[in-house]
């Protein structure tokens, strides 16, 4: 019995090439192979030097065509060129030492050139049908090279995820413990969409996968900052942000801007696609693992999928989790009524308030209320104003950008009235050095401490607002054991 990936290989091949070429095709089982003729596991080269002859052929087809010297004896050299295509995939996946890919890397090729024949206007007879529609169930076993070819080419993810067993057992963290996390990072996405995904749509990337790295990364908290000191909703290191056009603007890390580090995320993916064969694993792992590292291992294992044993065992054991984390996330973005996963109905569309007075974002919070959130907008607010210091009075008269559903919030509740009074008189009482405001509170650093972990342990509003109290620098935030440091603005 053949198979199963062998299979679908060729059900694929066959099926698409006569939908190419609006014909009827005989079933598979007609001419094949001389190495399949024989019967027995042929030898690599051989299925190679076949491959190559097949190629020849349906090129041969292709210019009969195009040149109108014979339509129909062009479509059936094309359409046996393709059917000897499947059949040595076929027998590549029961010969030891045989590569697969080669096979499919071939005929998406051939369906390369032949889209570009067409752009040539000489192939009107030819069925315009995409050759790698929505509805080809085999697209899910396909070798790994021609699954991510479609990553660039505007495919939806659902067609190039295979649900394997890394992404199953990061689905299940995902739907368990990990479930609040995912829903507040769809929650933040879709009141940042409008500044984040245009950056993906131009460049024809699939939202579910800018979903996926945002989910993992920072779940959507634009100020975000890891132990390493990665910030940002994509979580930028310093160096990699400046490559990629995350500077420093009038004091402010761009990095924390959520369009500009989705431009940049986007750049850094295509960069990438480039370099490793537009594989999507691969890619991700770069992101997450480091280019160099990745890079080194695609040269050494050369076609061989992601989740072979043997690329796996180059990996980190942060990066062999990482790429199906963001893959999971991403497939449940696509699927959520298939795992029972509910996401929240959210109007992520935009608004703007002008201040009547000057009033600190923590202020305008307050006045806010809950207003229909579970857990009020602070971090909203912070996401779309991440140039803000959430304690530092911001100039009446300003522009602050919310949700567009707050809008009349605002209007009733932060210029005047009760709210109004009360976020105004709680702000008061957090002025520096007040025992509310941490003014009398100081920390010891202990080996081992970052910024970062000391301004989550403590309650600190930010890690760039600790940083800015006790005048520390960017971007590495270096501190030292025994340093004391003044807890301004922290709760804990």
């Amino acid at each position: 019995m053949p198979h199963p990936l062998s299979r679908r290989l060729a059900s694929l091949l066959v099926l698409s090439a006569c939908l190419l070429f609006a014909g009827s095709c005989a079933a598979p089982g007609g001419k094949s192979s001389p190495s399949a003729q024989a019967g027995g596991a042929a030898d690599s080269d051989q299925l190679y030097a076949e491959l190559g002859a097949a190629v020849g052929r349906y090129r041969a087809g292709l210019h009969k065509v195009l040149e109108e010297q014979s339509r129909e004896e062009g479509r059936a050299l094309m359409t046996q060129a393709a059917a000897d295509i499947a059949d040595g995939g076929d027998a590549c996946v029961r010969t030891k030492g045989c590569e697969p890919q080669r096979f499919m890397s071939a005929y998406s090729n051939l369906l390369a050139l032949r889209s570009e024949a067409l752009a040539g206007g000489s192939g009107e007879s030819f069925s315009e049908v995409e050759p790698l529609e929505r509805d080809f169930p085999a697209l899910q076993d396909v070798p790994e090279v021609a699954r991510s070819i479609g990553t660039l080419n505007g495919v939806h993810l659902d067609q190039v995820i295979k649900v394997n067993g890394p992404i199953k057992a990061a689905l299940q963290d995902w739907l368990t413990w990990m479930r609040p996390n995912l829903v507040d990072a769809w929650e933040n996405y879709q009141y940042m969409r409008y500044l984040m995904w245009p950056a993906y749509e131009k460049a024809g990337l699939p939202e579910a996968l800018l979903f996926g790295i945002l989910a993992k990364e920072s779940g959507g908290k634009v100020h975000a900052v890891s132990n390493a000191g990665a910030a940002g909703p994509f979580q930028f290191m310093y160096y990699t942000g400046l490559r990629f056009g995350l500077k420093t603007d009038a004091g402010f890390d761009t990095r924390y801007d959520p369009a500009e580090a989705a431009r940049a995320n986007v750049e850094y993916l295509n960069e990438r696609f480039g370099e490793l064969n537009h594989n999507l694993e691969f890619a991700l792992a770069a992101y997450n693992g480091g280019e160099g590292r990745m890079r080194r291992i695609a040269e050494r294992s050369r076609s061989k999928s992601f989740w072979s044993a043997d690329v796996m065992a180059q990996l980190p054991r942060e990066t062999q989790e990482y790429v199906p984390y963001v893959l999971a996330a991403a497939w449940l973005f696509l699927h959520p009524d298939d795992y029972g996963l509910e996401f929240p109905k959210v109007d992520g569309s935009p608004g703007e308030v002008k201040l009547p007075r000057a009033m600190t974002l923590s202020e305008v919070t307050v006045c806010l209320g809950q207003a229909g959130s579970r857990d009020g907008w602070f971090r909203t607010l912070r996401n779309l104003n991440p140039r803000v210091d959430p304690n530092k009075p911001i100039p009446v008269g300003s522009e602050l950008s919310l949700p567009g559903v707050l809008v009349p919030v605002f209007a009733a509740q932060c210029v005047d009235g009760r709210m109004a009074t009360l976020a105004s008189e709680l702000q008061r009482a957090r002025v520096p050095g007040s025992v509310a405001h941490g003014g009398g509170r100081k920390y010891v650093v202990r080996p081992g401490d970052t910024i970062a972990s000391i301004a989550k342990r403590q309650g600190c509003s930010s890690p760039e607002a600790l940083a800015r109290a006790n005048n520390i620098s960017p971007p590495r935030y270096m501190i030292r054991p025994k340093q004391e440091l003044r807890l301004v603005g922290c709760n804990s």
